[in-house]
């Protein structure tokens, strides 16, 4: 059975690149999501996110009649679900909107269709998918009751996409699916065929899904390496920035970049999937979310022990000015889920009694959880005219480009003003 309609369930950062990418492929599109004011954009030709191609994407979806967006699911042949999957406790997997999404999708079920999971997940998360999709639809049978014959088939295809560059990987990255069964897989792969130009390699549920854990679990232990190294390098009076140009020049080493953490919505939540499920065993995989999650404490430090320098100066604290340098997780982007930058501005920010201009360049309003009366959004100028401190946490294309005034004390987190 082909696909002639595809729901997309969760219209973010990963849900509507996919959905213009299937509309792009000539797929009739449903975009579903709970939020009204992302439907109603979408359903305008516009997005409510920023993600570069992604709007001329959505307005020739929209305008050719292969994309619209609702708040509630509709028939179709394929569902894709594309919603959060947050913590909850002391970082155990919350499942609830994916759970959710199957029990909304339910309804509308009907032989044939072809279910998968695209939300990072914990390994397991698809056949309690499977599972909660069998109680809301006895009539209909899933793989884990008929295998092969099963009326609905499940599988799990996660995204490996690098935001900036979305809607380019979409097409050009291999993708990892796993179905329920073989028939499951061979379905999914016929789907994301429809677009996808990189390999569709095939394996089962769970191991797709702790391929997607395991990728982002590398880079945190990998990234865990460098801010490590760079905290001892402090210590030791070397530096780290120097270090790392020389040590990569060994054949065989490649030391990645120290910064102020680990954040976005994968490296700094995925790994925690991979400890809960394994908690004893996981013991590297712990450690490393521990270095990166203890990276922004040690930047604070370095910020308080300039604002001492500067008291010691003959300045007093209520008068002293601190820029901040970035507030998204990674560079070019305006994402700020999980950005290690936004916690050390909003510390910052309630422990100082002075000003504190924030200078992040893709955004126009300060999220709600900087909203402090000493913070202030400037502009680059702004900042590194009127600031006595300034703090580098992200590596913008524009911040590289900056000249620093003389006066400043500079605490650079990326190595680009050292």
């Amino acid at each position: 059975m082909s696909f002639e309609t595809v729901s997309v369930i969760g219209l973010g950062y990963i849900g509507l690149p996919t959905a213009a990418a299937f509309a792009a492929a000539r797929k009739r599109v449903i975009g579903v999501d709970i939020n009204r004011h992302a439907v109603d954009t979408i359903n305008r030709g516009e997005i409510h996110i920023v993600e570069p191609e992604l709007d001329v994407a959505v307005r020739a979806a929209v305008t050719g009649g292969f994309l619209r967006a609702s708040t509630q699911p509709e028939p179709a042949d394929a569902f894709l679900i594309a919603v959060p999957t947050p913590f909850k406790g002391d970082h155990e997997p919350d499942l609830a909107y994916i759970e959710a999404a199957g029990k909304a999708l339910a309804p509308v079920l009907k032989k044939g269709d072809l279910v998968v999971l695209e939300s990072t997940s914990p390994v397991g998360a698809t056949e309690r998918l499977a599972d909660w999709l069998a109680a809301a639809r006895p009539d209909l049978s899933f793989p884990q009751q008929a295998g092969e014959q099963a009326d609905v088939n499940v599988a799990y295809c996660p995204e490996r996409v690098l935001p900036g560059h979305v809607m380019r990987e979409l097409i050009e990255n291999d993708r990892v699916i796993g179905g329920m069964t073989p028939r499951c897989s061979e379905r999914a792969c016929e789907l994301y065929k429809s677009f996808v130009r990189g390999e569709c390699v095939v394996t089962n549920a769970r191991t797709a899904e702790m391929c997607k854990l395991t990728e982002n679990a590398f880079r945190d232990v990998n990234i865990a390496f460098a801010n490590e190294l760079s905290i001892i390098c402090d210590k030791l009076g070397i530096n780290v920035w120097d270090l790392v140009r020389l040590a990569n020049r060994h054949p065989r080493v490649n030391i990645l970049q120290p910064g102020p953490g680990v954040g976005g919505h994968c490296i700094a939540v995925d790994p925690w999937f991979i400890v809960d499920s394994a908690p004893e065993e996981a013991r590297l995989i712990r450690t490393a979310r521990e270095v990166n999650n203890g990276k922004p404490a040690w930047v604070m430090n370095k910020v308080e022990e300039a604002i001492e320098q500067a008291q010691a100066d003959g300045k007093q604290g209520k008068d002293l000015t601190i820029a901040v340098f970035g507030l998204a997780f990674k560079p070019d982007i305006d994402d700020l889920r999980e950005s290690p930058a936004l916690d050390i501005a909003i510390e910052l920010a309630s422990r100082h009694p002075g000003r504190v201009l924030a200078v992040e360049p893709h955004i126009s309003v300060l999220p709600d959880k900087l909203n402090s009366p000493n913070v202030i959004l400037v502009d680059l100028p702004t900042a590194s005219a009127q600031a006595d401190i300034a703090v580098l946490l992200v590596d913008h294309k524009p911040f590289k480009e900056l000249s620093m005034p003389a006066h400043l004390k500079i605490i650079d987190t990326k190595g680009i003003w050292t």
